[in-house]
Protein backbone atom coordinates (compact mmCIF):
# COMPACT_ATOMS: atom_id res chain seq x y z
CA UNK A 1 0.00 0.00 0.00
CA UNK A 2 2.82 2.40 0.93
CA UNK A 3 4.56 1.57 -2.34
CA UNK A 4 1.36 2.31 -4.26
CA UNK A 5 0.95 5.66 -2.48
CA UNK A 6 4.56 6.63 -3.26
CA UNK A 7 4.08 5.78 -6.94
CA UNK A 8 0.83 7.75 -7.04
CA UNK A 9 2.46 10.79 -5.42
CA UNK A 10 5.35 10.62 -7.88
CA UNK A 11 2.92 10.46 -10.81
CA UNK A 12 1.01 13.49 -9.49
CA UNK A 13 4.25 15.47 -9.24
CA UNK A 14 5.20 14.60 -12.83
CA UNK A 15 1.77 15.67 -14.11
CA UNK A 16 1.99 18.93 -12.15
CA UNK A 17 5.44 19.73 -13.56
CA UNK A 18 4.26 19.04 -17.10
CA UNK A 19 1.20 21.24 -16.69
CA UNK A 20 3.30 24.11 -15.29
CA UNK A 21 5.30 24.21 -18.50
CA UNK A 22 2.15 25.33 -20.34
CA UNK A 23 2.64 26.50 -23.90
CA UNK A 24 5.52 28.89 -23.26
CA UNK A 25 8.18 26.54 -24.62
CA UNK A 26 10.88 27.38 -27.13
CA UNK A 27 13.49 25.54 -29.17
CA UNK A 28 16.17 27.09 -26.99
CA UNK A 29 14.57 25.37 -23.97
CA UNK A 30 16.13 28.23 -22.00
CA UNK A 31 14.86 31.20 -19.99
CA UNK A 32 17.30 33.52 -21.79
CA UNK A 33 15.86 36.54 -23.61
CA UNK A 34 17.47 37.32 -26.98
CA UNK A 35 18.28 41.04 -27.00
CA UNK A 36 18.84 42.12 -30.59
CA UNK A 37 20.10 45.53 -31.73
CA UNK A 38 18.29 46.41 -34.98
CA UNK A 39 20.88 47.36 -37.61
CA UNK A 40 23.29 47.59 -34.68
CA UNK A 41 20.93 49.84 -32.74
CA UNK A 42 20.26 52.72 -35.12
CA UNK A 43 18.50 54.73 -32.44
CA UNK A 44 21.94 55.34 -30.95
CA UNK A 45 24.50 54.86 -33.74
CA UNK A 46 24.68 55.05 -37.57
CA UNK A 47 22.94 51.92 -38.82
CA UNK A 48 24.65 48.81 -40.16
CA UNK A 49 28.14 50.14 -39.49
CA UNK A 50 31.10 48.69 -37.66
CA UNK A 51 30.58 51.33 -34.96
CA UNK A 52 26.94 50.40 -34.41
CA UNK A 53 27.65 46.68 -34.22
CA UNK A 54 30.44 47.26 -31.70
CA UNK A 55 27.99 49.33 -29.69
CA UNK A 56 25.57 46.40 -29.80
CA UNK A 57 28.28 44.27 -28.21
CA UNK A 58 28.62 46.85 -25.43
CA UNK A 59 24.92 46.34 -24.70
CA UNK A 60 25.35 42.53 -24.76
CA UNK A 61 23.09 42.22 -27.80
CA UNK A 62 22.78 39.95 -30.81
CA UNK A 63 24.16 41.81 -33.84
CA UNK A 64 21.34 42.28 -36.35
CA UNK A 65 22.25 43.46 -39.86
CA UNK A 66 21.27 43.41 -43.55
CA UNK A 67 23.14 42.46 -46.72
CA UNK A 68 23.39 43.82 -50.26
CA UNK A 69 25.65 43.04 -53.24
CA UNK A 70 27.96 45.40 -55.14
CA UNK A 71 28.68 45.37 -58.87
CA UNK A 72 31.86 43.38 -58.26
CA UNK A 73 29.73 40.88 -56.30
CA UNK A 74 31.05 41.75 -52.87
CA UNK A 75 28.68 41.43 -49.93
CA UNK A 76 27.99 44.80 -48.32
CA UNK A 77 26.30 45.45 -44.97
CA UNK A 78 23.40 47.75 -45.81
CA UNK A 79 19.64 47.72 -45.33
CA UNK A 80 18.91 49.69 -48.49
CA UNK A 81 19.95 48.66 -51.98
CA UNK A 82 20.60 52.37 -52.64
CA UNK A 83 21.93 55.40 -50.74
CA UNK A 84 19.21 56.66 -48.44
CA UNK A 85 19.11 60.44 -48.57
CA UNK A 86 17.95 60.57 -44.94
CA UNK A 87 21.47 59.85 -43.71
CA UNK A 88 23.89 59.35 -46.63
CA UNK A 89 26.19 61.91 -48.27
CA UNK A 90 27.76 61.75 -51.74
CA UNK A 91 31.48 61.14 -52.17
CA UNK A 92 31.76 64.93 -52.49
CA UNK A 93 30.07 65.37 -49.11
CA UNK A 94 26.82 66.71 -50.56
CA UNK A 95 23.26 65.81 -49.59
CA UNK A 96 20.95 64.05 -52.05
CA UNK A 97 17.30 64.27 -52.93
CA UNK A 98 15.25 61.12 -52.38
CA UNK A 99 15.11 60.54 -56.14
CA UNK A 100 18.87 60.96 -56.49
CA UNK A 101 19.54 58.56 -53.62
CA UNK A 102 17.20 55.94 -55.05
CA UNK A 103 19.02 56.13 -58.40
CA UNK A 104 22.38 55.28 -56.84
CA UNK A 105 22.11 51.50 -56.56
CA UNK A 106 24.87 49.65 -54.74
CA UNK A 107 24.67 46.85 -57.32
CA UNK A 108 25.66 49.30 -60.07
CA UNK A 109 28.91 50.28 -58.32
CA UNK A 110 32.11 48.42 -57.46
CA UNK A 111 32.71 48.39 -53.72
CA UNK A 112 35.55 50.94 -53.85
CA UNK A 113 32.94 53.42 -55.12
CA UNK A 114 30.38 52.40 -52.47
CA UNK A 115 32.97 53.07 -49.76
CA UNK A 116 33.29 56.71 -50.83
CA UNK A 117 29.79 57.54 -49.56
CA UNK A 118 29.40 58.61 -45.94
CA UNK A 119 26.62 56.96 -43.92
CA UNK A 120 27.11 58.47 -40.48
CA UNK A 121 27.64 62.22 -40.48
CA UNK A 122 24.27 63.54 -41.62
CA UNK A 123 21.72 63.82 -38.76
CA UNK A 124 18.99 61.21 -39.24
CA UNK A 125 15.53 62.83 -39.03
CA UNK A 126 14.03 59.71 -37.49
CA UNK A 127 16.66 59.16 -34.80
CA UNK A 128 17.71 62.41 -33.12
CA UNK A 129 19.73 60.61 -30.41
CA UNK A 130 21.95 58.91 -32.99
CA UNK A 131 25.63 59.71 -32.48
CA UNK A 132 27.17 61.31 -35.57
CA UNK A 133 30.52 60.16 -36.99
CA UNK A 134 32.12 59.35 -40.29
CA UNK A 135 31.09 55.83 -41.32
CA UNK A 136 30.79 53.79 -44.50
CA UNK A 137 28.76 50.80 -45.58
CA UNK A 138 31.25 48.03 -44.73
CA UNK A 139 31.99 44.74 -46.38
CA UNK A 140 30.51 41.85 -44.41
CA UNK A 141 33.93 40.19 -44.18
CA UNK A 142 35.56 43.32 -42.77
CA UNK A 143 32.74 43.92 -40.29
CA UNK A 144 32.93 40.35 -38.98
CA UNK A 145 36.70 40.57 -38.52
CA UNK A 146 36.33 43.86 -36.66
CA UNK A 147 33.50 42.88 -34.32
CA UNK A 148 34.95 39.43 -33.62
CA UNK A 149 38.22 41.05 -32.53
CA UNK A 150 36.31 43.60 -30.46
CA UNK A 151 34.15 40.90 -28.91
CA UNK A 152 37.22 38.96 -27.79
CA UNK A 153 38.67 42.06 -26.16
CA UNK A 154 35.36 42.57 -24.35
CA UNK A 155 35.13 38.86 -23.41
CA UNK A 156 31.88 38.70 -25.36
CA UNK A 157 30.72 35.81 -27.57
CA UNK A 158 29.01 37.45 -30.55
CA UNK A 159 25.75 36.15 -31.99
CA UNK A 160 24.42 37.33 -35.34
CA UNK A 161 21.07 37.79 -37.05
CA UNK A 162 21.76 38.44 -40.74
CA UNK A 163 19.11 39.31 -43.29
CA UNK A 164 19.00 38.42 -46.97
CA UNK A 165 17.28 41.39 -48.68
CA UNK A 166 15.73 39.73 -51.70
CA UNK A 167 12.46 39.61 -53.61
CA UNK A 168 11.38 38.32 -57.03
CA UNK A 169 11.19 41.91 -58.31
CA UNK A 170 14.84 42.53 -57.40
CA UNK A 171 16.35 39.42 -58.97
CA UNK A 172 19.09 40.61 -61.33
CA UNK A 173 18.55 44.24 -60.29
CA UNK A 174 20.02 44.59 -56.79
CA UNK A 175 22.04 41.34 -56.85
CA UNK A 176 23.15 38.97 -59.59
CA UNK A 177 20.95 35.98 -58.74
CA UNK A 178 19.37 34.81 -55.51
CA UNK A 179 21.50 31.68 -55.46
CA UNK A 180 24.78 33.56 -55.90
CA UNK A 181 23.73 36.21 -53.37
CA UNK A 182 23.03 33.54 -50.76
CA UNK A 183 26.10 31.44 -51.58
CA UNK A 184 28.41 34.47 -51.42
CA UNK A 185 26.97 35.53 -48.08
CA UNK A 186 27.06 32.04 -46.58
CA UNK A 187 30.62 31.49 -47.81
CA UNK A 188 31.79 34.46 -45.75
CA UNK A 189 29.78 33.42 -42.69
CA UNK A 190 31.18 29.89 -42.82
CA UNK A 191 34.78 30.93 -43.53
CA UNK A 192 34.74 33.43 -40.68
CA UNK A 193 33.67 30.68 -38.28
CA UNK A 194 30.42 32.28 -37.09
CA UNK A 195 27.88 29.93 -38.70
CA UNK A 196 27.04 28.18 -35.42
CA UNK A 197 26.33 31.58 -33.85
CA UNK A 198 24.27 32.95 -36.73
CA UNK A 199 20.60 32.95 -37.68
CA UNK A 200 19.63 33.92 -41.23
CA UNK A 201 16.43 35.87 -41.72
CA UNK A 202 14.39 37.05 -44.69
CA UNK A 203 10.92 38.07 -45.81
CA UNK A 204 11.60 36.09 -49.00
CA UNK A 205 10.46 32.49 -48.54
CA UNK A 206 12.55 31.47 -51.57
CA UNK A 207 15.73 32.56 -49.79
CA UNK A 208 14.83 30.73 -46.58
CA UNK A 209 14.01 27.54 -48.50
CA UNK A 210 17.41 27.64 -50.24
CA UNK A 211 19.21 28.13 -46.94
CA UNK A 212 17.26 25.34 -45.23
CA UNK A 213 17.90 22.92 -48.10
CA UNK A 214 21.56 23.76 -48.77
CA UNK A 215 22.76 24.95 -45.37
CA UNK A 216 20.62 22.85 -43.02
CA UNK A 217 22.62 23.58 -39.86
CA UNK A 218 21.91 27.33 -40.04
CA UNK A 219 19.08 28.65 -37.90
CA UNK A 220 16.21 30.13 -39.94
CA UNK A 221 14.15 33.18 -38.96
CA UNK A 222 10.98 33.93 -40.95
CA UNK A 223 10.30 37.68 -41.15
CA UNK A 224 6.78 38.92 -41.79
CA UNK A 225 5.37 42.42 -42.12
CA UNK A 226 2.37 44.05 -40.48
CA UNK A 227 0.15 43.39 -43.50
CA UNK A 228 0.77 39.63 -43.40
CA UNK A 229 -1.68 38.55 -40.70
CA UNK A 230 -2.19 34.78 -40.46
CA UNK A 231 -2.35 31.92 -37.99
CA UNK A 232 0.83 30.03 -37.01
CA UNK A 233 -0.27 27.13 -39.20
CA UNK A 234 -0.83 29.43 -42.19
CA UNK A 235 2.60 31.06 -41.77
CA UNK A 236 4.27 27.65 -41.70
CA UNK A 237 2.33 26.59 -44.81
CA UNK A 238 3.44 29.80 -46.56
CA UNK A 239 7.09 29.08 -45.76
CA UNK A 240 6.89 25.36 -46.46
CA UNK A 241 8.62 24.17 -43.28
CA UNK A 242 8.86 24.99 -39.59
CA UNK A 243 11.46 27.74 -39.00
CA UNK A 244 13.57 27.99 -35.86
CA UNK A 245 12.32 31.54 -35.27
CA UNK A 246 9.19 33.44 -36.24
CA UNK A 247 9.93 37.18 -36.48
CA UNK A 248 6.84 39.34 -37.06
CA UNK A 249 6.27 43.07 -37.01
CA UNK A 250 5.63 43.65 -33.31
CA UNK A 251 2.10 44.92 -34.01
CA UNK A 252 1.08 41.38 -35.04
CA UNK A 253 1.97 39.77 -31.73
CA UNK A 254 -0.86 38.40 -29.59
CA UNK A 255 -0.83 35.92 -26.74
CA UNK A 256 -2.49 33.40 -29.03
CA UNK A 257 0.22 33.83 -31.67
CA UNK A 258 3.00 33.33 -29.11
CA UNK A 259 1.32 30.26 -27.65
CA UNK A 260 0.66 28.84 -31.10
CA UNK A 261 4.32 28.98 -32.13
CA UNK A 262 5.58 27.81 -28.75
CA UNK A 263 3.41 24.71 -29.06
CA UNK A 264 5.49 23.93 -32.14
CA UNK A 265 8.75 24.76 -30.31
CA UNK A 266 9.34 27.81 -32.50
CA UNK A 267 10.83 30.97 -30.99
CA UNK A 268 8.99 34.30 -31.38
CA UNK A 269 11.23 37.36 -31.80
CA UNK A 270 9.32 40.42 -33.05
CA UNK A 271 10.68 43.60 -34.62
CA UNK A 272 10.84 46.70 -33.98
CA UNK A 273 9.15 47.86 -30.78
CA UNK A 274 11.05 51.01 -29.84
CA UNK A 275 9.61 52.04 -26.48
CA UNK A 276 10.10 50.46 -23.08
CA UNK A 277 6.34 50.03 -22.69
CA UNK A 278 6.02 48.16 -25.98
CA UNK A 279 8.94 45.86 -25.27
CA UNK A 280 7.76 45.14 -21.71
CA UNK A 281 4.23 44.34 -22.92
CA UNK A 282 5.61 41.83 -25.43
CA UNK A 283 8.02 40.32 -22.91
CA UNK A 284 5.14 39.79 -20.53
CA UNK A 285 3.48 37.66 -23.23
CA UNK A 286 6.43 35.29 -23.10
CA UNK A 287 8.22 36.16 -26.34
CA UNK A 288 11.78 34.88 -26.71
CA UNK A 289 13.51 38.12 -27.68
CA UNK A 290 13.12 41.49 -29.38
CA UNK A 291 14.79 43.35 -32.26
CA UNK A 292 14.84 47.04 -31.35
CA UNK A 293 16.52 50.26 -32.50
CA UNK A 294 17.23 51.15 -28.85
CA UNK A 295 19.38 48.48 -27.14
CA UNK A 296 19.72 50.72 -24.07
CA UNK A 297 16.10 49.88 -23.19
CA UNK A 298 16.88 46.24 -22.37
CA UNK A 299 18.45 47.11 -19.01
CA UNK A 300 15.16 48.72 -17.94
CA UNK A 301 13.00 45.64 -18.52
CA UNK A 302 11.48 43.75 -15.59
Amino acid sequence: MKSFLKQSAYLIILIALASCSGTNVSKKDSPSFDKQAHRGGRGLMPENTIASEKNAIDYDCTLEMDLQMSKDKKIVVSHDAYFNNDFCLTPEGDTMTKKDGLSRLIYTMPYDSVAKYDAGLKPHPGFPLQKKMHAVKPLLSVLIDSVEAYGKRQHHVNHYNIEIKSSPNNDGKTYSSLQEYIDSSMSIIIKKGIASRTMMQSFDVRALRIIRNQYPKIKISFLVGANNKKTPEEYITELGFEPDIFSPDFSLVTQGLVNGFHKKYILVIPWTPDTLEEIQRLKDMGIDGVITDYPDLFSKLK
